[in-house]
């Protein structure tokens, strides 16, 4: 029952946090290998319960992701088809391959989300002159990131919203809802990915107990999220973000 009840509350902290921030992996990734799971099926039966939480957050923030609807349907392609991408890459290589890559991803996300507001306003001019290939650059962007979402995820959502942050004028409430949609489409390219070819890793009773509670986490994180002022979010991320850096290079 410990065990239970253990993985369903770090599913719905993981929903919450995905939400609001992101890196809920990095909660529900090392309970399930405390409770003796192993890598590969933790990683993968964690992805595809944490779709449910991305459901139900877009959802909440349904009203942020309205005025981005043309943007969405730009980045979206990229996303699906690096989550295709990543989870295929799991299941072919080593387990440590991109393992040496995710402390620095999360540094530069931290980075970006600190320091978007200041770079948005010097890349503005030229972002005028320039929209094709910032277009491009932001599309690529979202690609690679979907690529390493399908891989692993943590701090997925952290790092597309400091791409985000730099690279487009949107409000940051905005972009943590078109992070949303983003983060569950890879999330969902990758469960239905892992459930045809990887079938024998997925544990349902752990899928099902993180698809509860990231579900529930989903509503409470946009119910929250939503109120925070720019700079508290702002703030929230830089803290999540350090936090799992921190949890991941040390307490690894």
């Amino acid at each position: 029952m410990l065990e239970l009840a253990a993985i369903f509350f770090a599913g719905f902290w993981a929903g919450t946090i995905n939400v609001v921030v992101g890196s809920g992996t990095l909660v529900t990734f090392p309970v399930l290998l405390l409770f003796g799971y192993p890598p590969l099926t933790a990683n993968i039966s964690n992805n595809i319960g944490l779709v449910a939480g991305g459901l139900s957050g877009t959802w909440g923030y349904r009203k942020e992701l309205a005025p981005n609807k043309g943007m969405l349907r730009r980045l979206l392609p990229a996303s699906l088809v690096g989550g295709l991408t990543g989870a295929v890459l799991l299941l072919v290589l080593p387990p440590s391959a991109f393992g040496t890559i995710v402390p620095a991803l999360i540094i530069i996300g931290i980075l970006m989300v600190a320091f978007g507001p200041a770079l948005q306003g010097r890349l503005a001019l030229r972002r005028k002159t320039a929209h094709a290939h910032g277009t491009a650059g932001l599309i690529a962007g979202i690609f690679v990131l979907g690529i390493y979402g399908g891989y692993f995820g943590a701090a997925q959502g952290i790092l597309i919203v400091g791409l985000m942050g730099i690279m487009t004028q949107v409000a940051l409430q905005q972009i943590n809802a078109v992070k949303n949609v983003l983060t569950t489409a890879v999330n969902g390219i990758a469960a239905l990915t892992f459930m045809v070819m990887a079938w024998q890793y997925i544990d349902w009773r752990v899928t099902a107990l993180i698809a509860c509670g990231s579900l529930l986490g989903g509503l409470v994180g946009a119910k929250f999220g939503r109120m925070l002022p720019p700079v508290a979010l702002r703030a929230t991320i830089i803290v999540v973000g350090t936090a799992a850096l921190v949890k991941m290079v040390f307490f690894a």
